[in-house]
């Protein structure tokens, strides 16, 4: 097991390496520069690339942001006036990831249990909501969901508030819009993965023993059937903590989103590779513990990869 999971360490790390490296190159190929604002005089603008470093060599560059990342710096950002790129991440992070966290588990939760109980109900009226419902989060975008649950909501019913971030009942409309999809996607993979299991000859000695439908159900079609949900986490645990910026705009939450969109307008570079790196290194970090937890509860995966 410790071999497996070095192997995925130095696989993670690698992935890493060549997320920044490739993200770095593409940001400078990108139109534009950061200083090309008109407001700004050719003196004021030289002397802004040269304390970015812009006047140096790419390959230069790179390496003084290769060091500056392992020492655990992203820069200062070029639009926000003596503001650090770890700063506004510190600032704004919390609120996405609480909306996420809160996403997640309402997505999780329920995913499971619908696509469960659309499996053990197949083709009876359960299973037809079930699978609707599915469909439904699958098929309309978050912006929709979002707009439609202020409307009736917020606006028209005036059970929630329909924007900001001040407490409990502010948090229920945006989290419900992102684990929408989510919802949906763990509802289908269950359903399915339940009525592949169900047909596997140990649900069929298991039953031949006499044991309880509950213990059947929960032993032996659960444990198995909740693989495929397990290896799909990691890249949908760093997606939606990382917070969705139509969400964020929608219901004005202080998250990531917003500046990440604003450095893209901008032409900040910090900020992009800054907010790229973290997302990265969030989506390869989820990965990872996915992997390793699956090593943990499927003994065939770190077999395999020895």
């Amino acid at each position: 097991m410790a071999k497996y999971i070095v192997k995925r360490v130095l696989a993670a790390i690698a992935t890493l390496f060549v997320l920044v490296t490739v993200v770095f190159f593409l940001v400078r190929l990108m139109p534009g520069e950061p200083f090309t604002n008109p407001k700004l005089t050719p003196e004021v603008a030289a002397n802004m690339r040269s304390y970015y470093g812009f006047d140096k060599p790419l390959i230069e560059q790179y390496g003084t942001y290769i060091n500056n990342l392992l020492h655990g710096n992203f820069g200062y950002s070029m639009k926000y006036t003596n503001k650090t790129v770890n700063s506004i991440i510190a600032e704004t992070f919390p609120f996405s990831a609480d909306l996420g966290i809160r996403a997640l588990v309402m997505a999780i939760s329920f995913g499971i249990v619908l696509g469960s109980l659309a499996a053990l109900n197949r083709g009876k009226k359960l299973d037809f909501v079930c699978v609707i419902v599915a469909i439904l989060g699958t098929s309309i975008p978050d912006f929709i969901m979002g707009c439609v649950l202020q409307y009736f909501f917020g606006i028209k019913w005036g059970l929630l508030p329909v924007a900001q971030y001040k407490g409990f009942s502010y948090t229920i409309l945006p989290a419900t819009a992102l684990a929408f999809y989510t919802l949906a996607s763990v509802s289908k993979l269950m359903r399915s993965s339940m009525l592949e299991v169900v047909q596997q000859d140990y649900i069929k000695t298991a039953k031949a023993k006499g044991l309880s439908k509950f213990r059947i159900t929960w032993k032996h079609q659960l444990r198995n059937a909740i693989m495929p949900v397990i290896t799909m986490l990691g890249p949908t645990v760093a997606s939606v903590l990382t917070g969705t910026f139509v969400i964020e705009s929608i219901f004005a939450i202080p998250g990531m989103g917003k500046y990440y969109v604003e450095s893209v307008s901008n032409n900040d570079y910090a900020m992009i590779l800054g907010m790229t790196v973290f997302y990265g290194f969030f989506l390869v970090f989820c990965n990872l513990i996915v992997d390793v937890a699956y090593g943990f509860v499927d003994p065939r995966v770190r077999i395999g990869k020895k």
